[in-house]
C-alpha cells in the first residue's frame, strides 16, 4: 500500500486543485504545496447555486490554462463520504440555508477527467498537516479546530476514519467543571465540547467583553482548558494519534492555552498511559491559515496517488 503521505511525481508537472468549501468563503487553491502556490482565489458561500457554479468557472478556467493533475475537495459538514451511497458527494442535514442535499461532487468532480477526492475540511486540514506540517512523518494524528464549532480531523493508520460517518468529535459529552453552570450553546447537547469550547461558548461566557482584553489568569479560561483537556484525554483513549494539532479562533492570540490543555491532559491522564513528548502533545498547527486550503491540495495528492497505483 502506498503511503499516503509520501512525495509524488505529478505527470506532464501539471499542478493539483483544490476546493475548500468553508461557512461562509470557499478557497480555491492550485499548486503541489505550501511552497509552490500557483493560484488562489476566494468565492463568497452563498446558496449553493451561486456558490458551486463560481468555483467551477474557476476550476474551468485553470483546466483550460493548462489543465491540473487532480481535484480535492473539502468541505464543512456534515456530507456523505460513502462511495456506496446514492447520496456520496452530498451535504447532508446543514442548518445552512439552501444547502442540504446540495450535489458537491457531481457539480464541481464531474466536470474533469482527473483524479479526485472528497472529505470533511477538517480531514483535509489533518492530511495536509501531515504532509507538509506538525504531522510530518506521523500516521496517526488528530487536527482540532476551535472556533465558531469544533471540528476535528482524525486519521488513523494513515486514512481518515470513516464507520456510519466522519468524526464529530466535537460532540462527544465530557464531565463540566466543578462549579461550571453556564448553559451550552449546542442546540443538540448540554455538555459537549463544542457547546462549551467554541467561540460562541466563550462568547457567552465572557458576556460582553473582548477575548483580546482578557487575561491569562482570568476564570473563564479554565473550563475551557478543562473541557478540551477531556477531549484530547478521550482521543488518546481511543484512536491513541501520536500528536495532535490545535488551532482556531478560540485559541489564537491565547498563548499560554496551549500549555495548560497539555498540563491538564497530563494531569487527567494521571499516569495510565504515556504521551510521546509529554508537555509538548498537543500544539499549534504549523500551516496556520493555510492548513484548510493545503488540505484540499494534499486530498488531491492523494487522489493521485491512489489513482498511480
Amino acid at each position: 500500500m502506498p503511503d499516503p503521505f509520501a512525495d509524488i511525481a505529478i505527470p506532464s508537472g501539471r499542478p493539483l486543485a483544490g476546493v475548500e468549501l468553508g461557512g461562509t468563503k470557499c478557497v480555491c487553491i492550485l499548486g503541489t504545496g505550501p511552497d509552490a502556490i500557483s493560484d488562489q482565489r476566494v468565492v463568497p458561500t452563498t446558496r449553493p447555486e451561486e456558490t458551486l457554479p463560481a468555483i467551477l468557472a474557476i476550476l474551468r478556467e485553470w483546466d483550460e490554462q493548462g489543465g491540473f493533475a487532480a481535484l480535492g475537495i473539502a468541505s464543512f459538514g456534515p456530507v456523505d463520504l460513502n462511495p456506496q451511497s446514492p447520496r456520496y458527494g452530498h451535504m447532508l442535514a446543514t442548518p445552512k440555508p439552501g444547502w442540504p442535499d446540495a450535489d458537491i461532487v457531481g457539480t464541481l468532480a464531474g466536470a474533469f477527467d482527473v483524479p479526485a477526492a472528497f472529505d470533511t475540511d477538517v480531514n483535509g486540514a489533518a492530511m495536509a498537516e501531515m504532509r507538509w506540517g506538525s504531522g510530518r512523518g506521523l500516521h496517526d494524528f488528530a487536527y482540532v479546530t476551535v472556533g465558531t464549532g469544533v471540528g476535528v480531523g482524525l486519521i488513523v493508520h494513515g486514512a481518515p476514519t470513516r464507520g456510519i460517518g466522519h468524526s464529530e468529535i466535537g460532540h462527544i459529552r465530557v464531565p463540566r467543571y466543578p462549579g461550571d453552570d453556564v448553559a451550552s450553546t449546542c442546540p443538540y447537547h448540554p455538555d459537549c465540547v463544542e457547546g462549551r469550547a467554541s467561540g460562541p461558548a466563550l462568547g457567552r461566557r465572557l458576556n460582553g467583553r473582548a477575548p483580546a482584553d482578557v487575561g491569562p489568569d482570568d476564570p473563564v479560561w479554565a473550563p475551557i482548558v478543562d473541557t478540551l483537556a477531556n477531549m484530547a484525554h478521550a482521543l488518546v483513549c481511543t484512536t491513541g494519534p501520536m500528536r495532535i494539532a490545535m488551532g482556531g479562533g478560540v485559541l489564537s492570540g491565547q498563548p499560554h492555552l496551549m500549555s495548560r490543555i497539555n498540563a491538564a491532559l497530563l494531569d487527567s491522564l494521571n499516569g495510565y498511559m504515556p504521551l510521546p513528548d509529554p508537555g509538548h502533545y498537543v500544539v499549534a498547527p504549523a500551516l496556520g491559515g493555510q492548513a484548510g486550503p493545503l488540505g484540499a491540495i494534499a486530498l488531491a495528492a492523494s487522489a493521485l496517488t491512489q489513482a498511480m497505483v
